[in-house]
């Protein structure tokens, strides 16, 4: 049974997805539905969870940090777009906005799959978990269109590959979800771990900064060339971790670095602005 934060995160999501948004385009809506109510995503997603938490002492690696991811992702998507400033599928005229959308909306809801394996190389077992799944979906919404089947696979695929930093990306749409994942750091996602265990184990720092981080805010830029604002604001100053050695060198990493403006501080003081 899916939590209610799962239920929550994903209307919101299926809202910002409207066909109506995109000249009558339902294909990014459809994906959605259909990741949403995927029983084998559902059963990888949980189980992931479990390893991140239980075995491994990690924060949570499942369902409502995909959904959380998709749901950044999707955001700065949106405002790169409302300040047209093209994908990368756009810019070299193999794709449309939504093509990237939905690459995106892959990418974030299945990037973690591999945790169910474990931490190491995870972004990898987390390609040849999630490929089945695309596969599948895209064969029954795009059953004749090899070609954009193809494109949105690929650019999906880089995504997940590169969402740790480790490896080298080189589309927006990829450095996209590096960011959108970085940005999901506030206390709510370290709660479980922190609950279940008070014992020192390593990934301790993951779990306690996340835990000072009170928002994490993703709203419009001042400026035009640079529409994505991320605003930071954090309890304690270990939550320093998480922006400068979490977030900062995923956004270094990222093909979209340039359209980013970060500030981070503590509650009631001055934000300082990082990018």
């Amino acid at each position: 049974m899916k939590s209610p934060k799962e239920t929550t995160l994903e209307e919101k999501i299926l809202h910002s997805l409207r066909p109506e948004l995109f000249g009558g385009e339902p294909l990014p809506y459809k994906i959605a539905e259909k990741l949403f109510s995927d029983p084998e995503v559902a059963a990888i997603q949980n189980h992931a969870n479990t390893v991140s938490i239980l075995r491994l002492g990690f924060n949570d690696h499942g369902p409502v940090h995909m959904r959380t991811v998709a749901k950044n992702a999707i955001k700065m998507l949106k405002l790169l777009n409302s300040k047209n400033i093209r994908t990368s599928l756009e810019s070299e005229g193999v794709g449309t906005f939504t093509d990237s959308l939905c690459s995106v909306i892959f990418a974030s809801m299945l990037h973690d799959l591999g945790m169910t394996i474990g931490r190491q190389d995870h972004e990898i077992y987390s390609i040849h978990l999630a490929l089945p799944v695309i596969d599948r979906i895209l064969a029954e919404l795009l059953p004749k269109d090899l070609e954009k089947r193809v494109i949105i696979k690929s650019t999906a695929m880089e995504g997940i590959a590169g969402h740790m930093g480790t490896h080298k990306i080189h589309s927006i749409e990829a450095g996209i979800i590096l960011i959108a994942d970085g940005c999901d750091m506030t206390k709510g996602r370290a709660r479980i771990p922190m609950a279940i265990s008070t014992e020192a184990k390593q990934g301790d720092i993951h779990k306690y900064s996340a835990n000072s981080i009170e928002s994490v805010k993703i709203t419009q830029g001042a400026e035009d060339h640079k529409p994505i604002r991320i605003e930071i604001v954090m309890s304690s100053d270990v939550g320093y971790f998480q922006i400068e050695e979490v977030l900062l060198p995923k956004i270094n990493s990222s093909p979209a670095k340039p359209f980013i403006e970060l500030l981070a501080g503590i509650e009631g003081k001055e934000l300082k602005q990082y990018l």
